[in-house]
């Protein structure tokens, strides 16, 4: 049974304020294990999950029939990434973190933090998604190894990968957890939930959009890091979805509609945090309350998904048209084809890329530049790049619209911070 247990904070450090050294009592949440734990859920919420599965492997079948599938893929791979940062308050435009990505690349020293904390995590996402496959098997370092790339490269590098040793908490002051709004589990549960999640999102006893909801809201009630947990938890929904066999071609930008609405998103993670039996009433609604919302946003990320595809292809097949409809094997094609992984880049990422020579995709960044598809730039004080401009303003509208609870911020108000649009 899930239980709030009552400890005592003991505050007497130096150099803190006399109201934060004051001792306070505070309620720490231990939660029931979830691995054999039998979940009920009602119609409604059974019929949201259906609809939402019915629309990831439709969304991921069409994509994977469709020429440059892999690019599309990353690209939103990449927007998934930027929202999940966004929800933790790393605020970078599209073209501010493409441009950075592109230097890095070009093994350019960054000193923009927050593009160094956005890029890890898009390598987290990377090497986690890429760890996990229909039918796989989740371990605890696979989560372990996806948090530590997460904060590679930051100031708090050396809790990445890391099991939290101390108790931590959510909202309140900085130096104690008198006024927290949800305090997880004392660090001496930790390692015991963690393994117990890790044993549920194996299973198969819930269907998969379920399963990865229930999973990420025992996870983020665990808060098993330091920090990085909201971005780690977030991860840990696409390996439970790609591990039942979901969004094995392309990934749902689902942490971009939960950006939009994030009352209810914390909302919908308190409704599971129940006290006592987990067969009672409250705990069954709270836990299908998650549920429902969960996959209502995923549904709604696929739905933008499929328009933004839509529009990656109509750009493409403009380019094709204003390059002089290049034959499919040659270098221009290609890399029309592949623009979408990397919209902004350079002769030699192109060329690796495209698998061709550095003369042959120089010749074809020409061509595209020629054709308007293509803008050149400068990276750093000598390297030449060159972006492809309405790609990222696309990227930016995906952006934008995904931050609008009505889909349009014409109508209604982005929930959020959001890049501007360009002009």
């Amino acid at each position: 049974m899930a239980y709030f247990e009552t400890r005592r904070w003991e505050g007497d450090f130096a150099g803190l304020t006399r109201r934060d050294r004051l001792p306070c009592d505070y309620a720490v949440y231990h939660p029931d294990p979830l691995a054999g734990r039998p979940f009920l859920l009602d119609g409604a919420a059974a019929a949201d999950v259906a609809d939402a599965e019915s629309a990831l492997t439709r969304f991921d079948a069409s994509a994977s029939a469709l020429g440059g599938a892999d690019a599309l893929a990353r690209l939103l791979l990449r927007a998934e990434s930027v929202a999940s940062s966004r929800i933790e308050g790393l605020e970078i435009g599209g073209r501010r973190l493409l441009r950075a990505d592109a230097a890095r690349q070009l093994g350019e020293t960054s000193r923009d933090v927050t593009a160094i904390e956005v890029l890890g995590n898009i390598d987290a996402m990377i090497w986690g998604v890429n760890s996990a496959w229909s039918g796989s098997r989740i371990t605890a370092e696979t989560l372990l190894e996806t948090h530590r790339r997460l904060l590679a490269g930051t100031r708090i590098e050396k809790e990445g990968g890391r099991i939290r040793t101390e108790q931590n908490w959510i909202g309140g002051g900085n130096y104690n957890p008198c006024s927290a709004a949800f305090v997880p589990p004392p660090p001496e549960a930790v390692a015991g939930l963690l393994d117990d999640l890790i044993a549920f999102c194996n299973g198969d006893a819930l269907p998969a959009l379920a399963q990865a909801a229930v999973a990420h809201a025992q996870f983020e009630t665990i808060h098993p890091f330091a920090d990085g947990n909201g971005r780690a938890g977030r991860a840990l929904i696409h390996l439970v979805l790609r591990r039942r066999g979901f969004a094995l071609n392309v990934l749902p930008p689902i942490s971009l509609i939960l950006a939009a609405r994030p009352q209810d998103y914390v909302a919908g993670l308190t409704a599971t945090r129940y006290d006592g039996d987990p067969d009672s009433a409250s705990a069954r609604d709270g836990v299908n309350q998650w549920i429902a919302f969960f996959a209502v946003a995923c549904r709604r990320a696929v739905e933008d998904a499929v328009r933004f595809e839509e529009r990656v292809r109509a750009l493409q097949a403009s380019w094709r048209t204003r390059a002089g409809d290049p034959r499919r094997d040659s270098a221009v094609r290609l890399l029309i084809e592949a623009l979408p992984a990397a919209p902004v880049l350079t002769a030699s990422t192109a060329a690796v890329l495209l698998g061709r020579s550095f003369q042959a995709a120089g010749q074809a960044i020409e061509r595209l530049v020629e054709a308007g598809a293509l803008t050149q730039i400068n990276l750093g004080r000598r390297n030449r790049a060159f972006e492809a401009p309405e790609l990222i303003e696309a990227f930016t509208a995906l952006e934008r619209r995904l931050a609008s609870p009505e889909g349009d911020t014409r109508v209604s108000a982005p929930a959020r911070p959001v890049p501007r649009r360009r002009g």
